[in-house]
């Protein structure tokens, strides 16, 4: 039997049209988002970038995640890049919150907006709005946390011995963590509960240039060789938690958590693996907890409503002065953490499982 061409070509269009039926339909993209990180040396780091990517995709956006490990001109180069490869909005955690504003000034020419991410970005108008923790409170709990541990471990030993240790001084953000922390101890300080030995205070003295753990750690081994010769060192203030490790291993080295010599109290930020196992044996004291996966469901939101031509969820107006403007901001609430409440806080809300802190 012969078939006409006009069937042939009849029974083509239907057989192409019951095969588009059984196809997936493809979600067109809501955009592109650009993500400049410091750095992946810092697993939290790492824990923010792979929470954006993960929950912008689920949003229905692509993203452009770069790291430019602590390079300032590295940073500069990928945001450029984003600019001009056309994103969307821009989320950025500054290396330097005060190197930007010539690429930021590009991205506004390019109708590109740009949220600041966990560190606010300086002199500049073109930061449109910010996600953070409530930084000055990270630094309260911290000094909470240690002046707790100092009544547990050393109770009978006032005045204690205490060094305090500064975050970055390029970064904001190490600015409100010791004024929260020094709004606790120099009370006590003034009341000669608190003594510190070296004399060293103040973020010009005691700032750690890019959070270097290894930088920390030969600053306390300058301390006690030059201060603790016939004194006990009590505690240590420290930041975050790649500090914490360096000041730890300094403490260690000369006798400290072996025979009478008991650990100082140190206490932390970002509740990094390392550092949680430190406080399980006994080491670290506390660290605090900020939830990634937290910060990275506010700035989507954030993002939505950018891009939806909607004002996005806001909670403080007045803290965030970048030295130009007071930068529109959103605070999440950090948690302490220490051997009390680790299960309950980190392996109870699946941010870490059991096994990954043993």
């Amino acid at each position: 039997m012969q078939i006409s061409r006009r069937a042939l070509l009849a029974l083509a269009s239907a057989t192409t049209a019951l095969s588009l039926v059984g196809m997936p339909a493809f979600a067109q993209s809501k955009g592109t988002i650009g993500i400049a990180m410091p750095t992946q040396s810092s697993a939290r780091w790492i824990s923010d970038g792979n929470s954006m990517v993960e929950q912008f995709k689920a949003a229905g956006y692509d993203t452009d995640l770069q790291y430019a490990e602590d390079d300032i001109p590295n940073q500069l180069a990928q945001i450029e890049n984003m600019i001009t490869k056309g994103v969307n909005v821009l989320v950025i955690a500054a290396i330097d919150g005060t190197t930007l504003s010539n690429a930021l000034e590009n991205a506004a020419a390019s109708g590109i907006k740009v949220i600041a991410y966990d560190r606010l970005i300086r002199d500049s108008a073109n930061v449109d709005y910010y996600a953070t923790f409530d930084n000055f409170k990270v630094g309260v709990q911290q000094a909470e946390s240690l002046v707790k541990g100092l009544n547990e471990r050393f109770p009978d030993s006032k005045p204690w011995n205490v060094e305090l240790f500064g975050g970055s001084p390029d970064d904001n953000n190490a600015f409100f963590f010791y004024n929260g922390a020094m709004s606790v101890l120099q009370p006590m300080i003034d009341a000669g509960d608190i003594v510190i030995p070296s004399g060293q205070t103040g973020m010009d003295v005691v700032g750690t240039l890019r959070w270097d753990g290894a930088v920390a750690q030969a600053r306390m081994d300058n301390l006690l060789s030059a201060n603790y010769g016939d004194k006990q060192l009590h505690g240590a203030l420290s930041p975050y938690d790649g500090l914490s490790i360096g000041i730890l291993s300094s403490v260690k080295g000369v006798g400290y958590g072996s025979g009478d010599l008991p650990m100082p109290i140190v206490t932390g930020q970002d509740a990094e693996i390392p550092s949680v196992k430190s406080m399980i044996a006994g080491e670290q004291y506390s660290t605090v907890f900020k939830d990634t996966r937290t910060l990275a469901g506010v700035t989507v939101k954030m993002v939505d409503a950018i891009l939806s031509g909607g004002e996005p969820e806001i909670n403080d107006t007045s803290t965030y002065d970048n030295g130009v403007k007071v930068v529109p901001s959103y605070l999440l609430e950090p948690v302490s953490v220490d051997v009390s409440n680790y299960e309950e806080i980190l392996v109870g809300s699946g941010y870490y499982t059991a096994d990954q802190l043993k």
